[in-house]
């Protein structure tokens, strides 16, 4: 690490570690902020679309038509940028018959697992490191980075480098355990202590300062991903969790990067600000435009099914593959309560319709997918 960069740090303090290389260690949070126009306006148009976005959550007939399918689209998302190749398809594909063939495709899983347990716990728990924990536990369960003590925050120091790259040659070295354990301290409390930063902020300030403490061997990257959807539930700025960060910070990954560690070797606070809030801005945009591609397919389908006269299983069906576009015969006689019989039937009545596809190729153990609606959610999307 280039000690000189983060020398006259105002965000924190150069250290010199035990094995006698330099380490970061970030002030405690909050930053002196310098506030004017330009930001003020930056934060109140980031609100208007979160709002936009929330505001569609809570007119939705079944919000599950839309969590279900833009959680599993974020976990996609947020993997590749650690590395995985499996796509929003291969994901589902394996949801629906436990057939894995990418490698990496549980990691994939791992990932809706964290979210939607995370989303669930915030009825029971509030943010926290005993919190933070329980979601690493959950996303590194039985895949690679297993040895990454799954749940427990490091006993040992790492760093951030070049694939390979060796502690004298990273970019980027996270405070020592000690210090490291200090710095979660403080953060636990800026999570709990009531402030007049607007929320925007808040979760923009936590994701720079848990990416730079750095607790975990492996998964912090994801980690805090999570934690940015989770906290804006938390503080009800988002009804439903529809608003996800990782399509933008892929798309401007070297960016995201080098701003995080800007914060850190010049306490370039307000530019990483600006992104961040340019990030709510574009994923709410995003988020609002697919779903309502999506409500519209789905009257689409629906006068479909009626012009067709097709029987309830049919129209019952219509539904959940907008929750799950890639499904199979059981997938459907379970949600929809009826026999193996009547849910082939729905599904070869919908696959007639030109709704769904086969896609195993196979006599037995098919699968259907609904690709007007995978186009959707992975597709790019141009607002309208």
């Amino acid at each position: 690490m280039n000690a000189e960069l983060f020398k006259n740090s105002p965000s924190g303090k150069l250290i010199r570690a035990t094995g006698g290389y330099g380490a970061f260690v970030p002030n405690p949070l909050p930053p002196k902020l310098d506030w004017d126009d330009a930001l003020v306006s930056l934060v109140s148009n980031a609100d208007i679309a979160v709002g936009t976005l929330s505001g569609l959550g809570e007119t939705l007939p079944n919000p599950h038509l839309l969590i279900y399918p833009f959680i599993r689209r974020e976990a996609v998302l947020s993997s590749r940028i650690e590395g995985t190749q499996s796509s929003l398809s291969d994901l589902l594909l394996f949801e629906a018959t436990k057939v894995e063939k990418q490698r990496d495709v549980k990691e994939v899983q791992n990932y809706v697992h964290a979210m939607e347990y995370g989303l669930r716990r915030l009825d029971e728990l509030p943010l926290s490191l005993r919190f933070i924990r329980e979601l690493h536990g959950i996303l590194m369960e039985g895949v690679r980075g297993e040895y990454a003590t799954p749940g427990e925050f490091r006993q040992s120091q790492n760093w951030i480098g070049a694939p390979g790259a060796a502690l004298n040659e990273a970019t980027f070295v996270p405070p020592p355990v000690k210090e490291m354990q200090e710095c979660l301290s403080h953060l636990e409390e800026f999570l709990h202590t009531k402030t007049r930063l607007p929320p925007l902020v808040q979760a923009a300030l936590v994701h720079y300062q848990f990416e730079t403490i750095h607790p975990f061997l492996d998964g912090n990257g994801r980690i805090g991903r999570l934690l940015s959807t989770l906290l804006l539930c938390q503080r009800n700025i988002l009804s439903k969790p529809l608003l996800y960060f990782s399509a933008f910070l892929e798309k401007h990954r070297q960016e995201y990067y080098e701003l995080l560690l800007k914060v850190s070797s010049t306490g370039a606070w307000r530019e990483w600000i600006e992104f961040f809030l340019a990030a709510v801005a574009e994923q709410s945009g995003d988020a609002v435009s697919r779903a309502r591609r999506l409500l519209e397919l789905l009257r689409t389908y629906s006068q479909v099914v009626r012009e067709k006269h097709l029987p309830p299983t049919a129209g019952g069906l219509v539904e959940l593959i907008f929750m799950k576009p890639v499904l199979n015969t059981k997938t459907v006689q379970e949600f929809l309560k009826v026999s193996y019989p009547s849910a082939q039937n729905a599904l070869s009545l919908l696959e007639d319709a030109g709704i769904l596809i086969e896609i195993t190729g196979r006599k037995r153990d098919k699968a259907y997918a609904a690709n007007e609606v995978l186009k959707i959610l992975d597709g790019e999307i141009t607002p309208k």
